[in-house]
């Protein structure tokens, strides 16, 4: 690879060197060993993510706020280090040896930290989830929880990104050879996955998802592995999957669920002519009914009780009360049921997801926050690249 221009992006232009550098850069964080198959994808993912860092670098440039000073690049430096055990002179000294020069290296760096401080101050409150998504998701959750649900990690190759459908599922097949060979699944995903996830706290981690909600190819695939096993690459309309099953579950095994009621006492030796007044005057009340107003019009009518029976898990409801609790809607109400008690109307007003792995609201909020800066991140980008002018040599 010579050392001329590779590439321009706008006014800045790409060397042989530049490229080079990032190529050896993205081998030692993904430790994927270089093959004769596999340096082509190398050589385009590096490039891919020069012209990102160019058109970054061009759009922070905009920003006179916006300077990352060389303190904020030692300390970036040096807590690499702490995670690799070692002083941040010898870490630096070990690229070196690798071929990775420090000053190619502490650009890199640069301009990772300084998006990342961009990203966040120039989106915040666009990202920030409303209290309906909230809500939204917070029941989405809770419906899926007694689901099957998988755990994931996950690569996607963007096939525009690295020159077509083949070239996509020919450098996926070589990225699941290095990972089966010893490279780590969490630093290959940061490196070569185009996935929302590959920026994650946990790169490639996709957590918790329910069947029946992937794209059918994947979805077969899924069922067939077993948990600590990756997938062979995917095929998917635009690109390819590479799945790794970290762990799989039947669900929740608590449910819990708000109930209120109306009810007539009755005792089990009740005339049936006494059942069917009393199931005639809660049908006469059931299509008015609310999860707001069932109490107050419980106390209204007379000969019926009305009870706010809180928070129970399922499991411990009265038999008769499992089924409809389990089934209906939020907000719906069942119709009369028969208890040794008496005749029962009872209204679903709120189901969530019980023990230590259901997700609280703040959780909810932080993780859709976390997506929806992800997603303004990827357009903003897309958007810098489909406005500049980028010439290849």
């Amino acid at each position: 690879m010579a050392d001329g221009i590779v590439a321009t992006v706008n006014d800045k232009i790409i060397t042989g060197y530049d490229l080079r550098q990032r190529m050896l850069m993205l081998i030692a964080s993904s430790q994927v060993q270089p093959t004769e198959q596999n340096l082509p994808a190398i050589q385009q993912a590096a490039l891919n993510a020069l012209i990102e860092d160019r058109l970054k670098d061009q759009e922070m440039a905009k920003f006179e706020s916006l300077k990352v000073t060389d303190e904020e690049v030692d300390g970036e430096i040096a807590e690499m280090a702490r995670a690799a055990g070692t002083t941040p002179q010898a870490y630096l000294q070990f690229l070196q040896q690798g071929g990775i020069q420090p000053a190619a290296f502490r650009d890199n760096l640069r301009t990772q930290i300084g998006w990342s401080q961009l990203i966040p101050g120039r989106f915040n409150s666009r990202a920030r989830a409303s209290t309906l998504q909230v809500d939204q998701e917070v029941r989405r959750l809770n419906e899926a929880a007694s689901k099957p649900q998988f755990l994931l990690g996950e690569i996607y190759i963007d096939a525009a990104r690295v020159g077509g459908a083949q070239a996509a599922l020919n450098g996926a097949r070589q990225l699941v050879q290095q990972i089966i060979q010893g490279a780590p699944f969490q630093a290959v995903a940061q490196q070569f996955s185009a996935a929302p996830s590959a920026s994650a706290r946990v790169p490639g981690d996709a957590g918790w998802v329910v069947k029946d909600s992937l794209q059918p190819a994947v979805q077969s695939v899924l069922e067939q592995l077993q948990p600590g096993q990756l997938s062979n690459p995917i095929v998917v309309d635009g690109g390819v999957y590479i799945l790794y099953l970290r762990d799989k579950r039947d669900g929740a095994s608590t449910s819990l669920v708000s109930l209120k009621q109306v009810m007539v006492e009755l005792p089990e030796t009740a005339s049936e002519a006494d059942v069917a007044a009393a199931t005639a005057k809660l049908e006469s009340l059931r299509n008015g009914l609310t999860c707001d107003n069932i109490i107050s019009q419980a106390r209204a009518t007379q000969g019926v009780l009305g009870a706010d029976l809180g928070e129970s898990d399922v499991a411990n409801l009265a038999p008769q009360f499992q089924q409809f609790a389990r089934t209906g809607e939020i907000g719906s109400v069942s119709t009369p049921i028969r208890t040794p008690l008496g005749l029962h109307l009872v209204a679903v007003c709120g189901r969530r997801v019980g023990g230590p792995e259901a997700p609280n609201r703040q959780q909810v909020e932080n993780r859709l926050r976390a997506q929806n800066l992800a997603v303004l991140e990827r357009r903003y980008l897309r958007d810098l690249r489909s406005d500049a002018l980028i010439e290849f040599k």
